[in-house]
């Protein structure tokens, strides 16, 4: 799906394929171009899942199956993605101009202000739904292309929302996940939904001497 100025529609697709669809931007401005897929199964042993859980921050998967005796047990997740990316077409963006926008998707990374009006060292408001519902305590964390070691992270508050200060330019990813107990357990035992949202902070401008 995309979104713009102009309400939204859904992209061409392409089953399978990689890119997933193409998209033909005719005005300029912000567009938030969103890919929701279908799920796929793993299988990871247990050492792996647990290695898995604390690098994406999902403590209250581990307490669970802590106290279900589970922690030792190898496991079968559904996951899915939730993937937003905003671009910019055209130049001149007004700073009014709205940036990104609402898709609709189970797990939802929101910025609540426009990245193509940052600079190096900016803050970054963003909100974390799930189910349209302000997340909690869940890990956001943010990488860039040329340094993606260099991780900035925080945790949502009460209102799903977090703040992250970008120390640098260029082509950022924002992502969270969310875990819950799969609805159905002869197929999964858990279930999880990976949002990310990408977007490129435009270089300084220099003026000539």
């Amino acid at each position: 799906i995309v979104a713009d100025a102009s309400g939204r529609k859904p992209l061409v697709g392409r089953p399978g394929a990689d890119p997933a669809g193409m998209l033909q931007v005719a005005s300029p401005g912000v567009h938030v171009i969103g890919y929701f897929s279908n799920p796929s199964q793993v299988e990871l042993e247990a050492d792996k899942f647990t290695e898995y859980l604390k690098q994406e921050g999902l403590d209250h998967v581990i307490a669970a199956r802590a106290r279900e005796n589970k922690s030792g047990a190898g496991v079968r997740e559904l996951f899915s993605r939730c993937a937003k990316s905003l671009v910019l077409s055209g130049e001149g963006v007004p700073k009014a101009a709205a940036a990104d926008r609402t898709l609709g998707f189970p797990l939802e990374l929101v910025a609540e202000a426009n990245p193509f009006q940052m600079s190096a060292g900016g803050a970054l408001p963003l909100r974390l739904t799930y189910q349209s519902k302000p997340l909690v305590g869940a890990l956001v964390v943010a990488m860039n292309r040329m340094n993606p070691g260099q991780k900035v992270t925080a945790r949502s508050d009460r209102a799903g929302r977090v703040r992250l200060l970008l120390p640098r330019t260029g082509m950022w990813m924002i992502k969270a996940v969310h875990m819950v107990p799969a609805a159905n357990p002869a197929e999964a035992d858990w279930a999880s939904y990976w949002a990310s949202l990408t977007f490129e902070i435009p270089p300084a401008v220099v003026a000539k001497q």
